[in-house]
Protein backbone atom coordinates (compact mmCIF):
# COMPACT_ATOMS: atom_id res chain seq x y z
CA UNK A 1 0.00 0.00 0.00
CA UNK A 2 2.82 2.44 0.68
CA UNK A 3 3.71 2.11 -3.01
CA UNK A 4 0.56 4.16 -3.70
CA UNK A 5 1.90 7.03 -1.60
CA UNK A 6 3.76 9.78 -3.37
CA UNK A 7 7.44 9.67 -2.35
CA UNK A 8 7.89 13.43 -2.74
CA UNK A 9 5.91 14.39 0.36
CA UNK A 10 7.76 12.07 2.80
CA UNK A 11 11.04 13.28 1.31
CA UNK A 12 9.99 16.94 1.73
CA UNK A 13 9.01 16.26 5.35
CA UNK A 14 12.35 14.58 5.97
CA UNK A 15 14.30 17.43 4.39
CA UNK A 16 12.39 20.02 6.44
CA UNK A 17 12.95 18.14 9.69
CA UNK A 18 16.61 17.46 8.95
CA UNK A 19 17.23 21.11 8.00
CA UNK A 20 15.76 22.29 11.32
CA UNK A 21 17.30 19.43 13.34
CA UNK A 22 13.82 18.43 14.53
CA UNK A 23 12.21 15.05 15.11
CA UNK A 24 8.78 13.47 14.66
CA UNK A 25 6.72 10.62 16.05
CA UNK A 26 3.31 9.46 14.90
CA UNK A 27 0.23 8.07 16.66
CA UNK A 28 -1.99 6.29 14.18
CA UNK A 29 -5.43 4.83 14.51
CA UNK A 30 -7.24 4.60 11.16
CA UNK A 31 -3.96 4.55 9.20
CA UNK A 32 -2.58 1.60 11.16
CA UNK A 33 1.11 2.46 10.71
CA UNK A 34 1.03 3.72 7.12
CA UNK A 35 2.38 7.18 7.98
CA UNK A 36 5.37 5.68 9.76
CA UNK A 37 5.86 3.35 6.80
CA UNK A 38 5.78 6.26 4.35
CA UNK A 39 8.28 8.30 6.38
CA UNK A 40 10.65 5.38 6.92
CA UNK A 41 10.56 4.44 3.22
CA UNK A 42 12.91 7.40 2.74
CA UNK A 43 16.60 6.53 3.25
CA UNK A 44 18.06 8.31 6.27
CA UNK A 45 14.71 8.62 8.08
CA UNK A 46 16.45 7.61 11.31
CA UNK A 47 17.86 11.16 11.38
CA UNK A 48 14.41 12.55 12.27
CA UNK A 49 11.85 9.74 12.78
CA UNK A 50 11.60 8.52 16.38
CA UNK A 51 8.56 6.25 16.73
CA UNK A 52 5.23 5.20 15.37
CA UNK A 53 2.48 3.99 17.69
CA UNK A 54 -0.61 2.31 16.30
CA UNK A 55 -3.18 3.01 18.99
CA UNK A 56 -6.34 1.56 17.52
CA UNK A 57 -8.37 0.78 20.65
CA UNK A 58 -9.63 3.23 23.28
CA UNK A 59 -7.45 1.60 25.93
CA UNK A 60 -4.34 1.87 23.74
CA UNK A 61 -4.98 5.60 23.27
CA UNK A 62 -5.29 6.01 27.03
CA UNK A 63 -2.42 3.73 27.99
CA UNK A 64 0.23 4.83 25.47
CA UNK A 65 -0.71 8.43 24.72
CA UNK A 66 -2.48 9.66 27.85
CA UNK A 67 -5.73 10.40 26.01
CA UNK A 68 -8.28 11.11 28.72
CA UNK A 69 -11.14 8.79 29.47
CA UNK A 70 -13.39 11.89 29.43
CA UNK A 71 -12.41 12.84 25.86
CA UNK A 72 -13.02 9.31 24.64
CA UNK A 73 -16.28 8.93 26.54
CA UNK A 74 -17.73 12.37 25.69
CA UNK A 75 -16.52 12.75 22.10
CA UNK A 76 -15.57 9.27 20.86
CA UNK A 77 -12.26 8.23 19.33
CA UNK A 78 -13.02 9.99 16.03
CA UNK A 79 -13.06 13.56 17.31
CA UNK A 80 -11.08 16.77 17.48
CA UNK A 81 -10.29 16.49 21.23
CA UNK A 82 -8.98 12.93 20.87
CA UNK A 83 -6.86 13.78 17.79
CA UNK A 84 -5.36 16.72 19.71
CA UNK A 85 -4.58 14.60 22.78
CA UNK A 86 -3.12 11.84 20.58
CA UNK A 87 -0.77 14.31 18.83
CA UNK A 88 0.26 15.92 22.11
CA UNK A 89 0.61 12.53 23.77
CA UNK A 90 2.89 10.99 21.15
CA UNK A 91 4.97 14.19 21.07
CA UNK A 92 5.39 14.13 24.82
CA UNK A 93 5.87 10.41 25.51
CA UNK A 94 8.53 10.13 22.79
CA UNK A 95 10.09 13.54 23.57
CA UNK A 96 10.17 14.72 19.94
CA UNK A 97 9.67 18.11 18.31
CA UNK A 98 6.56 17.12 16.33
CA UNK A 99 3.73 14.71 17.03
CA UNK A 100 1.26 13.69 14.32
CA UNK A 101 -1.94 11.78 14.96
CA UNK A 102 -4.74 10.33 12.87
CA UNK A 103 -8.12 9.04 13.93
CA UNK A 104 -11.01 8.40 11.60
CA UNK A 105 -13.60 6.18 10.00
CA UNK A 106 -11.99 4.38 7.06
CA UNK A 107 -15.04 2.24 6.37
CA UNK A 108 -16.81 0.54 4.86
CA UNK A 109 -18.93 0.69 8.04
CA UNK A 110 -18.92 2.82 11.17
CA UNK A 111 -20.08 6.13 9.73
CA UNK A 112 -22.89 8.28 11.12
CA UNK A 113 -24.83 11.23 9.76
CA UNK A 114 -22.50 13.66 11.55
CA UNK A 115 -19.34 11.67 10.83
CA UNK A 116 -19.74 9.69 7.60
CA UNK A 117 -17.27 7.06 6.41
CA UNK A 118 -14.18 8.95 5.30
CA UNK A 119 -14.23 11.38 8.26
CA UNK A 120 -10.71 11.83 9.59
CA UNK A 121 -9.15 14.09 12.19
CA UNK A 122 -5.43 14.86 11.84
CA UNK A 123 -3.59 16.39 14.76
CA UNK A 124 -0.17 18.06 14.68
CA UNK A 125 1.58 19.06 17.91
CA UNK A 126 4.79 21.08 18.26
CA UNK A 127 7.07 21.08 21.31
CA UNK A 128 8.65 24.48 21.73
CA UNK A 129 11.75 25.01 23.83
CA UNK A 130 11.07 25.06 27.58
CA UNK A 131 10.13 28.53 28.77
CA UNK A 132 9.24 29.77 25.28
CA UNK A 133 5.50 29.07 25.66
CA UNK A 134 5.53 28.28 21.91
CA UNK A 135 4.20 24.71 22.06
CA UNK A 136 0.92 24.18 20.25
CA UNK A 137 -1.39 21.61 18.76
CA UNK A 138 -3.82 21.94 15.86
CA UNK A 139 -6.42 19.59 14.47
CA UNK A 140 -8.09 19.53 11.07
CA UNK A 141 -11.17 17.55 10.04
CA UNK A 142 -11.42 16.02 6.59
CA UNK A 143 -13.95 13.87 4.78
CA UNK A 144 -12.29 11.71 2.12
CA UNK A 145 -14.03 9.77 -0.64
CA UNK A 146 -13.43 6.21 -1.69
CA UNK A 147 -13.06 2.77 -0.20
CA UNK A 148 -11.08 1.91 2.92
CA UNK A 149 -7.73 1.82 1.11
CA UNK A 150 -8.40 5.16 -0.59
CA UNK A 151 -9.43 6.86 2.68
CA UNK A 152 -6.31 5.56 4.40
CA UNK A 153 -4.00 6.63 1.54
CA UNK A 154 -5.54 10.12 1.42
CA UNK A 155 -5.16 10.39 5.19
CA UNK A 156 -1.44 9.58 4.98
CA UNK A 157 -0.92 12.19 2.24
CA UNK A 158 -2.89 14.83 4.14
CA UNK A 159 -1.15 14.11 7.46
CA UNK A 160 2.26 14.56 5.80
CA UNK A 161 1.02 17.76 4.12
CA UNK A 162 -0.36 19.12 7.42
CA UNK A 163 2.95 18.37 9.13
CA UNK A 164 4.95 20.00 6.35
CA UNK A 165 2.74 23.11 6.45
CA UNK A 166 3.16 23.34 10.24
CA UNK A 167 6.95 22.97 9.99
CA UNK A 168 7.12 25.65 7.30
CA UNK A 169 4.83 28.02 9.22
CA UNK A 170 6.82 27.51 12.42
CA UNK A 171 10.10 28.10 10.54
CA UNK A 172 8.73 31.34 9.06
CA UNK A 173 7.61 32.57 12.50
CA UNK A 174 10.96 31.79 14.13
CA UNK A 175 12.88 33.36 11.23
CA UNK A 176 10.95 36.62 11.76
CA UNK A 177 12.10 36.87 15.38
Amino acid sequence: MTDDIDRDRPMAVGDALRDREETVAVAESCTGGLIGAAITAVPGASDYFDAGLTTYAYDAKRRHLGVSREALDEHGAVSEPVARQMAQGVRDVTDVTWGVATTGIAGPTGGTEDDPVGTVYIGVAYAGPWGSESSFASVSRYVFDGDRAAVRAQTVEQALEDLLEAIDARAERSDQH
